[in-house]
C-alpha cells in the first residue's frame, strides 16, 4: 500500500482538483462561448436561436471592424516595443553599482501595482478637456485647451503610452534577474579580446539576454492585445470607434447593445489573434534563442 502511494500514477491523481478547476473557471466558459457565438442570444433571455456562421459573416461586414483591429494591433505591438526598450534600458542602467538603484528600481516598478483602471482615471485628470493639469498648462500660452482624448489621431497613442508607463517595470524587473544571471566571466574575457561596451552588449549581454526577452515580449504582447481598463478610463472606445479595441467593443456590444452573440464572436476573434500572434512570437523567438 505505500508502495502504491509513492508510485507516479497515484501522484498523478494530484492533479485532479487543478483540472476541475481549469475545467469549471477556464474551458467550460471557453467552450460556451464558442456555442454562443452561433446563436441570437442577449445574453438575458432564456429563449435564443441558432443561427449559424451569421455573426462571424457580420464581422466580415462591419465597416467598424478594421480600425478595431487595428486599434487592439496598435495597443498589442506599440506597448510591446516601447516596454521592453525603456524596461531594457532601466535594467541596464540599474544593474550598475549606483547609490538609489534600490529607490529608483521601486520607483519604476510601483505604477504596476496599481489598478490599471485607476492608473486610467489618474491619467484622465492629467489629459482631461476642462480642469485637465495639461490643458492648465497649455492655457498659459495659449487661448483654447485641447482635447486629446477626442482626437482619434492621438488618443490611440495616449493609451498605448499610459499602458506602457504603468507596465515598463514589468520588463525592466525580467530584464534586471536576466542580467544578474550572466556570469562576469563573459566580460572578462571579451575585455580580454579587446571588445567595448557596444561590442558587448550586442555580442555578449542580448545573446544571454534572450530567454528574457522572450519572456518579457510574450507577456507583453498577450497584455496589450486584450488591453481593457485604461480605455474604458480615458476613452470609452470613443469618439464612435476611434479607440476601441476588440476587448472594450466586445464588452459594449455585450452590455450595451444585449448581443452577447455578436459578442461572443468578438472574444473567439480576440483568442485567435492573441493566440497566432504570442505562439508565433514564442516560436520565432525560442528560435533566436537557440541560433545566438
Amino acid at each position: 500500500m505505500r508502495m502504491s502511494r509513492n508510485s507516479p500514477g497515484w501522484l498523478n491523481l494530484m492533479y485532479v482538483p487543478v483540472l476541475l478547476l481549469f475545467s469549471l473557471f477556464i474551458y467550460y466558459p471557453f467552450i460556451q462561448g464558442i456555442r454562443v457565438s452561433f446563436t441570437n442570444w442577449d445574453g438575458f433571455n432564456a429563449n435564443y436561436s441558432w443561427i449559424g456562421l451569421d455573426n462571424y459573416v457580420r464581422m466580415l461586414h462591419d465597416k467598424n471592424i478594421g480600425t478595431v483591429i487595428r486599434n487592439t494591433l496598435i495597443y498589442g505591438a506599440g506597448s510591446t516595443f516601447f516596454q521592453n526598450a525603456i524596461g531594457l534600458m532601466y535594467a541596464l542602467l540599474l544593474n550598475q553599482s549606483i547609490r538609489t538603484r534600490g529607490l529608483t528600481r521601486t520607483i519604476v516598478y510601483l505604477p504596476a501595482i496599481v489598478s490599471p483602471l485607476i492608473m486610467g482615471y489618474i491619467w484622465y485628470f492629467f489629459f482631461q478637456f476642462r480642469g485637465g493639469a495639461l490643458n492648465d498648462i497649455v492655457l498659459l500660452f495659449a487661448d483654447k485647451p485641447i482635447n486629446l482624448l477626442a482626437n482619434p489621431d492621438a488618443n490611440v497613442w495616449i493609451i498605448m503610452a499610459v499602458n506602457t508607463f504603468q507596465f515598463v517595470g514589468v520588463a525592466m524587473i525580467i530584464f534586471l534577474a536576466g542580467l544578474q544571471s550572466i556570469s562576469k566571466d563573459y566580460y572578462e574575457a571579451s575585455s580580454i579580446d579587446g571588445a567595448g561596451p557596444v561590442s558587448k552588449f550586442f555580442n555578449v549581454t542580448l545573446p544571454l539576454l534572450a530567454p528574457s526577452i522572450t519572456i518579457s515580449i510574450v507577456l507583453n504582447l498577450i497584455g496589450g492585445l486584450k488591453l481593457f481598463d485604461v480605455i474604458i478610463a480615458l476613452t470609452k472606445g470613443g469618439p464612435g470607434y476611434a479607440s476601441q479595441s476588440l476587448s472594450t467593443l466586445m464588452y459594449k456590444t455585450y452590455f450595451g447593445a444585449q448581443d452577447a452573440g455578436y459578442a461572443a464572436a468578438l472574444g473567439n476573434l480576440m483568442f485567435l489573434m492573441i493566440a497566432i500572434i504570442s505562439v508565433a512570437a514564442l516560436l520565432f523567438l525560442r528560435r533566436k534563442e537557440i541560433q545566438s
